[in-house]
């Protein structure tokens, strides 16, 4: 991967014809070269028979090349010196060999690598950075437009636990039915069951996960012909930019909220312990943010990543739905929500307009991990 690529041609001689010279003639040449000057217009001859043409390839030499190397490239004088006595010389490296390298390496390094380079980092890795438009120019922006392109994407997910059932959402990714959800829908299901926005019931198994991002990829089993929605760019995200959500709160499948992108790169903490479940009165998943506790107690195993907040209304059940932006495109996915259900006071009654979600960058550079089938 990392080696240079090289090519290799015959010697040229500033005099004859070019052919190598016999093999009885060497001794005479390295006579010649020991008593006559160097001529300054070329390097000095080899110390060997120089290899007979052959058509140059890439990678035809892993090692350095000569002072030839390229075939019937022309190369400026140069002196003589100890450096060239011996006949080897060491091209530089220029931009394009370099720019070679790093294109082939990034053909090859791609799926769970983009991953580890976002752990390294700090950053989202995606694939592409541009943006499709779902829904009409005409119609960018409306809500209605928005609502019917993306419905048919977004799924609700009903999970069977040890200690009750979780209900949530999740996104469809391919039309054979993989669907991206949150960790915590899913986490600790004996069985789970999908419920498409037409009416149609899957049963799904659990194929990856990663609780350190609270994400998760399940499977749907013998489905086709699902409409998979299209992962846009979160990174082109600004705080003021229109968003709807999709999902199924309190079990309402295929419920539509919009709001704006209030804030960006919020550091938001959720429990990565499946025994946690859904709690805190409302049924919401209990997160950390700000130094305070909602929705519950996170239990002494979390994990902290950076979430788009947004104002529109999310509830229980939105876990694992779709945030979308104006031109149809998923940009996040929902996974946390303040419930104001347990206040007693009329100053924190009705929405609170607190929402989060994991950015689709995010998930894009995990989908490699997850559909490997890692479960952490």
């Amino acid at each position: 991967m990392t080696e240079s690529i090289r090519r290799s041609g015959e010697y040229e001689h500033p005099q004859g014809d070019g052919q190598a010279p016999a093999a009885d003639s060497v001794q005479s040449a390295d006579q010649q070269r020991a008593s006559a000057p160097v001529n300054p217009e070329w390097p000095p001859p080899p110390p060997y028979i120089p290899a007979q043409p052959f058509a140059a390839g890439p990678g035809a030499h892993g090692g350095q090349g000569g002072a030839n190397d390229g075939g019937t490239a022309v190369f400026p004088a140069v002196p003589a010196g100890p450096a060239h006595a011996s006949g080897s010389r060491k091209r530089t490296r220029g931009p394009l060999a370099l720019l070679a390298a790093v294109a082939i390496a990034s053909a090859v390094v791609g799926g769970g690598t983009a991953f580890a380079f976002q752990e390294l980092t700090g950053t989202d890795t995606v694939a592409s950075s541009t943006t499709t438009n779902v829904v009409a120019s005409s119609q960018r922006g409306s809500i209605a437009a928005i609502a019917k392109a993306v419905t048919p994407s977004v799924v609700e997910i009903n999970a069977t636990l040890d200690n009750g059932t979780s209900t949530g959402s999740g996104v469809v990714v391919t039309s054979d039915g993989e669907v991206v959800t949150n960790n915590h829908v899913i986490a600790g299901a004996s069985s789970i069951k999908v419920r498409t926005s037409d009416g149609t019931s899957y049963t799904a198994q659990v194929v990856g996960t990663d609780s350190s991002k609270d994400l998760a990829l399940i499977k749907l089993r013998n489905a086709s012909g699902l409409k998979a929605a299209v992962l846009g760019d979160s990174g082109g995200l600004t705080v003021g930019d229109q968003v709807v959500a999709i999902g199924s709160p309190e079990g309402l499948t295929g419920t539509v909220t919009s709001g704006i992108v209030s804030a960006l790169h919020r550091d938001v903490t959720v429990s990565t312990n499946e025994n946690q479940g859904q709690q805190g009165g409302g049924g919401g998943w209990p997160f950390q943010f700000g130094g305070r506790q909602f929705n519950g107690d996170t239990g002494s195993s979390t994990t902290t990543y950076q979430a788009i907040q947004t104002d529109a209304s999310l509830n229980p059940g939105n876990s694992g739905g779709a945030l979308i932006d104006a031109s149809g495109n998923i940009v996040g996915i929902n996974s946390a929500m303040y419930s104001a259900t347990q206040a007693s006071d009329s100053s924190s009654a009705g929405s609170v307009g607190l929402g989060f979600a994991i950015p689709i960058n995010t998930v894009k550079s995990d989908l490699a991990t997850l559909r490997s089938g890692s479960q952490s």
